[in-house]
């Protein structure tokens, strides 16, 4: 679905997604890196568990929540993609000021 639109040589950072090994270009965001690695789906909704994906790209519309590790509502837009980083899938509401 989604694609890069050149084939630059980059180097490259290691992270998991729901604890599965993912490789983004360094620089991208959380969710263009989940984005290009084929991932569409950050968050399910509160209300129905509806899934929900990046939306705007540029932390108004909060679609994009996930937790980073171990840290609950985190804008994917909006954060650089870092070596090591655990990212996972936020289903429904988190407690506020919870960690695990």
């Amino acid at each position: 679905m989604f694609r890069r639109l050149s084939d630059r040589n980059e180097s490259t950072v290691s992270f998991t997604f729901n604890a599965a090994p993912t490789t983004a270009c360094s620089g991208d965001s959380v969710a263009a890196a989940l984005l290009a690695a084929g991932h569409c789906i950050t968050r399910r909704s509160p209300v129905s568990g509806a899934a929900r994906a990046p939306y705007c790209m540029m932390g108004v519309c909060f679609e994009c929540l996930v937790k980073i590790d171990g840290r609950a509502n985190r804008q994917a837009c909006v954060i650089a993609v870092e070596e090591g980083m655990r990212v996972e899938t936020q289903d429904g509401a988190a407690v506020v000021g919870q960690e695990e």
